[in-house]
């Protein structure tokens, strides 16, 4: 006689991963960081088996956050899904932001609302489960303050060793909340791309896996529902102008696979949003590589702002950021640290969001964009605030 036991597994819709450069294709399910000529990998879905159980209608009865995308997830055990209430964050309509400026249809993502108050826990929570269902006991990354956080918390739930390296001047809050999510903290004189050098020479010796942003092919998956819960509040047609605050570039590179994903499963048309990337002046390689039409960032010595995620000199997906400004039309702006934290400070006083100091920049530079004749005022236009404010309490004191 057989006992029927029921399995918490669904059908893989992942058919392989590929270079976002080169093309080169990897099989699923194995872990990696890069590719063999060094860029960044992504994931390929068969979207045709996914949406016939993933459909508009049906989501209607699922859970309120990320994993109600599961189909176009790469984890396939459903108990490697790891899950502290990210994702299905407020879309939130700036009436008051909007009349000041004369924008009738200006809205906030408040990304704040995650665990861990930040965009990074989508990243870290899709990271994180593959590498439980992959095996790995170990995990590190360098950060700027947000991914610390999100990487010790979701490495706590899984039980894994987390090693986080930071620049000693990032903000405390973000150290002690590392600190007390039980991961190992490591101060370093430098940026974050020291940061990124240490992991990178000792993860081999140490048994770590790097989940640095874009050298592995996950955290990309769980930024891209921000596209499709985008698309979802909307009604399934996207805003004119989207912007956002960028450092290593995960989340626009994440957004506008999910836009190809959907079009491709006949949830929306061929329309995309104007994407807008926004940058410290202290540290603006995408804005400088846009301006001088270039391909890759432009080098930033000596990168300094208050907006810890925004101190970012060199990415390694600066390419894919710069060919998606291209191809939506889209910009690129910077603004200065004075006028970020006047932005973080406007958005509270007559929205109600403390947000980030990245968060702020989005109105400074949504401004500059209409005294440069780059937005209309009739536009339906999105502000990702990416963080919360209460983590850079050192930004705010004047």
């Amino acid at each position: 006689m057989f006992r029927r036991i029921r399995l918490f597994y669904f059908a893989m819709n992942v058919t392989h991963l590929y270079c976002s450069a080169c093309g080169e294709k990897y099989e699923p399910n194995k872990l990696y960081n890069l590719c063999v000529c060094g860029k960044p990998l992504l994931v390929a879905y068969d979207l045709e088996a996914a949406s016939k159980s993933l459909t508009k209608e049906s989501l209607a009865s699922r859970t309120a956050t990320l994993w109600r995308y599961e189909e176009v997830l790469p984890v396939v055990n459903k108990s490697n899904q790891l899950s502290l209430g990210e994702g299905w964050t407020p879309l939130h309509k700036a009436e008051k932001l909007g009349a000041k400026y004369g924008f009738p249809n200006l809205y906030i993502k408040d990304e704040s609302i995650n665990p861990t108050q930040s965009f990074k826990a989508r990243g870290m929570a899709l990271a994180v489960s593959m590498a439980k269902e992959l095996g790995v006991k170990k995990v590190a990354a360098p950060s700027a303050g947000n991914a610390a956080g999100a990487l010790s918390a979701y490495a706590a739930l899984a039980g894994m060793e987390c090693h986080i390296f930071v620049p000693s001047d990032t903000p405390k809050a973000f150290i002690i909340e590392c600190e007390v999510l039980g991961a190992s903290v490591n101060l370093v004189d430098g940026l974050i791309t020291d940061c990124g050098k240490i992991v990178g020479e000792r993860k081999e010796k140490e048994g770590w896996f790097d989940v640095s942003t874009l050298k592995e092919p996950y955290r990309i998956e769980g930024k891209k529902t921000m596209g499709y819960e985008l698309a979802e509040q909307m009604n399934w047609t996207l805003p004119d102008v989207v912007l956002y605050p960028t450092g290593g570039g995960t989340s626009l590179v994440g957004m506008w696979k999910a836009f190809d994903e959907m079009e491709q499963m006949g949830w929306i048309s061929s329309k995309r949003p104007r994407m807008v990337v926004v940058q410290a002046e202290g540290c603006a390689p995408i804005v400088k590589a846009f301006e001088q039409n270039l391909n890759h960032g432009v080098d930033i010595p000596n990168a300094h702002t208050v907006a810890s995620g925004l101190r970012v000199p060199k990415a390694i997906g600066d390419f894919i950021m710069l060919d998606i400004l291209r191809k939506s039309g889209g910009t690129a702006v910077s603004v200065s640290d004075s006028e970020l934290v006047a932005g973080a400070r406007e958005i509270g006083a007559l929205e109600g969001i403390f947000a980030a100091p990245e968060g702020g920049a989005l109105l400074a530079a949504l401004n500059k964009m209409l005294e440069r004749g780059d937005v209309r005022q009739d536009e339906k236009i999105v502000l990702f605030n990416t963080g919360s404010g209460i983590k850079y309490l050192e930004a705010f004191e004047s």
